[in-house]
């Protein structure tokens, strides 16, 4: 018919949520206020460097180093029952009984992969030989001494003299730095989240407030807004990574930090880059889906404030839960942390730090990213029957995001 102008095309679902990123990315990145949120992670780093100096401290005792007695099977078994007698009375390191055989080489058994070895015990209990990292030597160079005086029954006036051999590293040593390692990114992953996540939930209380939301839910999918806003917030956290990693590798590098040793993660410090940077993008997008839910459902800002409440309970509790299952690798309560949508970046980060397999994590970034999915569009349709008074009235199938089937 003549005078009557067609209707314009809806945009597609990620054609409108690109809308949406680019401009909240662009108002965000150019307002003044950016610029002073920069300067949060001063906070941050002073409490993750003292979180991860506890965190490393707790990681070492979580798994103590155990000594290896490689001695003749007679004297080993004289070695180990002083061991029970004398440990009630002082703390002595604990002992795993190996054939002398596979100690051959002393070096070669602390290298092994999957022990946990501090040092090794070889020749007898009048000339015991301790092999081991320096630090360790010192540390059971007199208890190797009484332990093999009271197994051979000498007179206790007079110990038999410890050879020591002193390698670079242990297997012992190696497994306490990865974990170390695992827990330091563990607890900045979480500093970050915590830090970055608050902003969706700010942004979509602001705009509700002035009423832009619900023009922009009449014009786009209410799924486009909320998959916009997750992506414009998650790339100006990355920004926000980007100007603070800068500015630390440059004070590393200027005072010669970069040139220290540190604890190399099981798979690889690119990889484990990588790693980092994408569990922290699943673990913002899981929060930040959550928070946006929680904004959907609250209709003032002091009912944001009481409703988030429950939602910063569980980033700490997810926390927790990740710290005790890092210590604990292949346990039921870390396959618990790894399969909770909410901790599983953060278990998954630990494990990356100390396993060095790869199909886990192919496995893990999807099962993250399809919650995602699910907390997005339940957010959206709360959003929807609360606040745009509207819902599903039409019937056919829908597309996981997309328009109603006719």
């Amino acid at each position: 018919m003549t005078g009557q102008t067609a209707p314009a095309a809806r945009l597609s679902l990620l054609r409108a949520a690109f809308v949406i990123a680019r401009r909240d990315f662009l108002a965000i990145l150019l307002s003044k206020a950016f610029f002073f949120f920069l300067l949060g992670p001063i906070i941050l780093i002073a409490v993750s460097g003292g979180a991860g100096a506890i965190g490393a401290k707790a990681a070492k005792n979580a798994h103590p180093a155990q000594l290896a007695v490689a001695m003749p099977t007679e004297q080993a078994h004289a070695f180990a029952a002083a061991h029970d007698r004398i440990d009630p009375l002082v703390s002595l390191p604990a002992i795993t009984l190996v054939d002398p055989v596979q100690a051959s080489d002393p070096a070669a058994l602390l290298q092994r992969s999957g022990e946990n070895y501090g040092a090794v015990l070889t020749g007898s209990l009048t000339q015991p030989v301790l092999t081991g990292t320096e630090d360790q030597i010192r540390k059971w160079q007199g208890e190797v001494a009484l332990l093999a005086a009271t197994a051979s029954g000498a007179d206790q006036q007079s110990f038999p003299r410890v050879v020591t051999e002193s390698t670079t590293t242990s297997g012992a040593a190696k497994k306490s730095a990865r974990a170390g390692t695992a827990t330091a990114a563990l607890t900045l992953l979480f500093l970050l989240t915590m830090l970055l996540a608050g902003m969706v939930l700010s942004n979509l209380v602001e705009e509700k407030a002035n009423k832009i939301i619900e023009v922009l839910a009449a014009s786009i999918p209410m799924d486009a807004v909320f998959l916009g806003k997750l992506f414009a917030m998650l790339a100006v956290s990355f920004v926000g990574i980007a100007v603070w990693g800068g500015i630390g590798l440059a004070i590393m590098g200027a005072t010669g930090g970069l040139t220290a040793s540190l604890p190399v993660p099981a798979v690889g410090w690119p990889l484990f880059v990588v790693l980092f940077l994408l569990y922290f993008a699943m673990a913002y997008l899981i929060i930040g889906s959550v928070f946006l839910a929680i904004g959907a459902m609250a209709p003032t800002v002091r009912d944001v404030q009481t409703l988030s409440m429950p939602a910063t309970m569980l980033q700490l509790g997810v926390f927790f839960l990740a710290t005790y299952a890092s210590t604990d690798l292949g346990s039921p309560v870390e396959l618990a942390a790894v399969i909770f949508p909410p901790s599983s970046p953060y278990a998954m980060i630990s494990r990356a730090a100390q396993v060095p397999d790869l199909w886990p994590h192919l496995v893990a970034l999807a099962w993250q990213a399809m919650w995602v999915v699910l907390f997005v569009r339940a957010g959206s349709a709360m959003f929807r029957r609360r606040v745009m008074k509207s819902g599903p009235q039409q019937s056919g199938k829908r597309r996981l995001f997309g328009k109603v089937a006719r």
